[in-house]
């Protein structure tokens, strides 16, 4: 704008020059002769050179306006087109807005047609999953109440939504104190519910986690769970108290047997002496073999004492926690024990077997129930015992029972091996299960047979393993890992 108004006032400037050089050539002396009249030639020279500077700082100044405009149309082409990019930009943008916004509502269609069908969806399954579910809010009101409550307690979710849980049904265990206590302390409590032969119910209060939200009651009626697993667990009892009780009968019978021969010998001996009439035997012989008899009686009823202290000690054994033993004292006592106890026949007790002991040394102690553990070991010698007579009823060799002790990994592991007769496949599938016969014979059942009762002991009460290898010519090999730590 600056340009043109300057151009114009040039231009202007040019004119008044031009319209007024004759004026100028009567006013200035320069272009007047001596003479007085005007040199015109002067004048001509001096407008010419004067109108030519003009024209020269006129097109300079058109030169510079027409680059200047030039640069304007440049940049308000740069303008228009950035400006035009901008418009596309944002028209492309509002359209992608547009159907962003237009997928966004059909998706929240889409949304909202699943929900309404997941809701009916949880509906269903509320009402009819097998559980029984009771939803409470923060003050203890119901606000779900599913099918398996109504059949159970014969109200009505119509009757019981909206009304406190204790006023809708009385009858049940959970008390208001174990709500409160399960918003506050945000925890999961366990309750249960039973009435002897007649129903379990396991009860279990889930916090929810919103603020204002209250807790979900989930009832799980377990009478027939619970009736099935009393069943196996006094089965699996009375078949550990049966294989006890055969085994402790087995121990029993033969010094009983024993004391019961030496008792035919003495009244043998006795008669005998009544009836004789010349004594052909000195008194003192007579007295020597009663002696003798009375001392292998008394030495048996030495051994039922002790079978019997065991057993007594055994049943008044278990306390609350374990007890923290040396391994090599309670094998050491076993075996001392087992001298006393064990013997498979009158010419083959325990302590005719060859023991090789190869205990590591500096054995952490274990935690453990120690006459328990001793009841573990005692078996698994009877059971090495009866392998032991049979091969050597066939053959001629040397029993022996090796027993390891190591540690390794943070467990204790116990190995006893014999050179008996070792096991069938069968056999060792069978070794660990409990025992059960329909026959009344007490012969039936081999204490030898079967190690239930000590994989009991080993697996549930002190949390470890127990397995067995086995070859029916090299004899078998008892393996028991314990943890050291609880």
């Amino acid at each position: 704008m600056c340009d043109r108004l300057v151009m114009k006032n040039t231009l202007l400037l040019v004119i008044l020059i031009l319209q007024s050089s004759s004026a100028l050539a009567y006013k200035i002396p320069l272009f007047r002769g001596e003479d007085g009249h005007t040199n015109w030639q002067h004048l001509a020279n001096y407008t010419g050179g004067t109108l030519l500077i003009l024209l020269t700082i006129v097109s300079i100044y058109l030169f510079i306006a027409r680059r200047k405009a030039y640069k304007a149309n440049l940049e308000l082409t740069t303008i228009k087109n950035e400006l035009e990019a901008r418009v596309q930009e944002r028209t492309a943008t509002l359209n992608q807005s547009n159907q962003m916004l237009q997928e966004e509502v059909s998706q929240h269609v889409i949304t909202a047609s699943q929900l309404r069908s997941s809701e009916s969806y949880i509906k269903d399954i509320l009402k009819s999953m097998p559980l029984m579910l009771v939803g409470l809010d923060k003050a203890g009101n119901i606000t779900q109440w599913n099918k398996q409550v109504e059949e159970v307690s014969g109200i009505s979710s119509e009757d019981a939504l909206g009304k406190s849980l204790w006023e809708a049904y009385p009858k049940i265990t959970v008390r208001p104190e174990h709500i409160q206590q399960a918003i506050e302390q945000k925890k999961i409590i366990h309750l249960k519910q039973s009435m002897r032969s007649l129903y379990h119910y396991e009860i279990t209060i889930y916090p929810l986690e919103e603020q204002e939200a209250g807790v979900v009651i989930l009832v799980d009626d377990v009478t027939k769970q619970t009736s099935a697993e009393n069943m196996l667990i006094h089965n699996d009892k009375m078949s550990f108290m049966g294989e006890l009780a055969s085994t402790m009968a087995h121990d029993i019978n033969l010094p009983l047997q024993a004391i019961m021969m030496d008792l035919r010998r003495f009244q043998r001996i006795i008669n005998k002496q009544d009836v004789s009439e010349p004594q052909q035997v000195s008194d003192s012989d007579q007295a020597k073999k009663l002696d003798n008899i009375i001392i292998d009686m008394s030495a048996k009823g030495e051994q039922v004492s002790t079978i019997i202290s065991n057993l007594l000690a055994f049943a008044r054994s278990r306390s609350g926690a374990k007890q923290k033993a040396d391994i090599v004292d309670v094998m050491e006592n076993t075996i001392s024990l087992a001298n006393e106890v064990i013997s498979v026949s009158d010419d083959f007790p325990f302590k005719q077997i060859k023991l090789e002991r190869n205990f590591e040394k500096d054995l952490p102690l274990v935690p453990c129930y120690i006459t328990e553990l001793q009841q573990v070991f005692l078996s698994l010698f009877r059971h090495a015992s009866n392998a032991l007579l049979l091969k050597k009823e066939s053959e001629d060799f040397e029993p022996l029972i090796k027993i390891i002790l190591s540690e390794s990994y943070g467990n204790l592991w116990i190995k006893i091996q014999h050179n008996g007769i070792g096991l069938t496949s069968e056999e060792q599938m069978n070794l660990f299960e409990p025992f059960f016969t329909d026959k009344s014979t007490a012969e039936d059942f081999d204490a030898g047979q079967r190690l239930s009762f000590s994989y009991y002991i080993v697996t549930e009460q002190h949390q470890g393993n127990m397995a067995v290898t086995s070859d029916l010519e090299l004899g078998s090999t008892i393996h028991i890992q314990l943890p050291v730590r609880h």
